[in-house]
């Protein structure tokens, strides 16, 4: 008998994999790659909401917890995915600089808020009033990251390129079974594609779709990842990637005219320079309402042996290392969960009846 189950591989997935291969468990993975906003996402980890000038859920625990987790992944893989990135935010007015020192003023903002302004030197980006920097910025190359992972487990034979079948699922007091494999648990980590799923579907998950553009502008020769009216990170070589949108009716993965052309005219905003539209990519970011992650034990005692992971909206790359490494505490040690993120909150969701 093995210890997991891992149904889907984007940031969840893999993330609490890792976390189980650290600490020597036995598991398969399985995934057909329906769900692929971790794949689409630009993977940038920055503590701050720039938008307002607040602190990220659990920021500094986040990064503390996800740099050697990377780092000691891109060791054991022989890959690197993980880039240090600066990233700065164009203040709009005298208003938004007075802004960003009142917030590096308040306690734990120091750490991640620059206290010097940027002056702009590039020509072709609009910055009169300068730019705050944030510290601690980088970006994970999910695709990169995925792809060496998963090229891994299957060298180990313990991934399974299927779509899981609910139907197949056995589900025991002490155990699960499913088709040939006997495990002590799974772990859904689907995405969006939690709504599919009989067990968990109460959940509120609402999910947002982003689309992003990649653009080539070899003349823009910026280096920092920028956030005005969108953002806009640098991927090398005149390479770009702008994004997002949130768009909370459409679920369809489908790229749209009217994003493309949103993000075109928000980038138009801060950059004079020309550029080409190369690629447009879309996903849906498995977001929660309460904008905290879905971690946790189902709430049906005869359901025990099945843990969720989910939730994580557009901030993966920072909560999959913290989520995953307390859902094994919570499993392995019965460690309890961060109730802002334990399932527990929406057990009044799961019918009663059910409830034993």
């Amino acid at each position: 008998m093995i210890d997991f189950v891992i149904v889907g591989s984007g940031l969840a997935g893999i993330c609490f994999a890792e976390t189980a291969t650290q600490n020597e468990k036995r598991f398969v993975m399985i995934s057909d790659h329906s769900q692929n906003a971790s794949l689409v996402a630009a993977g940038m980890y920055n503590p701050l909401v720039l938008k307002r000038f607040t602190m990220a859920w659990q920021a500094g625990k986040q990064l503390d917890l996800a740099m050697p987790f990377y780092k000691g992944m891109q060791e054991r893989l022989s890959v690197q995915f993980d880039h240090k990135l600066r990233v700065a935010r164009i203040l709009s007015s005298v208003e938004e600089q007075n802004n960003w020192f009142v917030t590096l003023d308040k306690p734990a903002f120091g750490r991640f808020m620059s206290s010097q302004l940027l002056s702009n030197n590039n020509t072709f980006v609009k910055a009169p009033h300068q730019l705050g920097e944030v510290k601690e910025t980088g970006r994970i190359d999910t695709v990169k990251m995925r792809d060496s992972f998963v090229k891994d487990l299957i060298e180990k034979q313990q991934y399974i390129a299927e779509s899981f079948d609910y139907n197949a699922l056995e589900i025991k007091i002490d155990h699960i079974v499913y088709k040939e494999i006997k495990a002590k648990n799974i772990i859904f980590a689907e995405g969006y594609g939690l709504k599919q799923n009989p067990w968990f579907n109460y959940l509120p998950l609402v999910g947002t779709k982003g689309e992003y553009l990649s653009i080539y502008a070899p003349e823009l020769k910026e280096e920092k990842a920028l956030k005005s009216a969108c953002f806009l990170i640098p991927l090398g070589k005149g390479y770009y990637k702008v994004g997002a949108t949130y768009k909370w009716q459409d679920k369809t993965s489908k790229t749209t005219l009217e994003a493309r052309e949103e993000l075109i005219q928000k980038l138009k905003k801060f950059i004079t320079v020309d550029f080409e539209v190369i690629d447009q990519v879309a996903g849906i970011r498995p977001t929660v309402t309460d904008r905290r992650p879905l971690v946790g034990r189902h709430p049906d005692s005869k359901l025990r042996r099945l843990f969720v992971l989910n939730g994580f909206g557009s901030r993966g790359v920072l909560i999959g290392p913290y989520a995953a490494q307390a859902l094994i505490a919570l499993i392995e040690e019965e460690e309890p969960l961060d109730a802002e993120m334990d399932i527990s909150r929406f057990s009044a969701n799961w019918p009663s009846d059910q409830k034993k």
